[in-house]
């Protein structure tokens, strides 16, 4: 019976882990999304002054 709880217990420690490393990630590339965004609002920019220009 005791068995049953251990291996209940690691189980539960994995998918905490999991959760934890996904949530973690999911804010990583929440972050890269971020950034590639500013990105292209500025390249958009450029590219609108430059062909406004002409």
């Amino acid at each position: 019976m005791s068995s049953i709880l251990a291996v209940q217990s690691i189980f539960q420690i994995i998918i905490i882990i999991i959760y934890i490393g996904l949530l973690g990630l999911s804010i990583y590339c929440l972050i890269l999304f971020i950034k590639l965004a500013k990105r292209g609002i500025k390249a958009l920019d450029i590219y609108i002054k430059k062909n406004h220009e002409l």
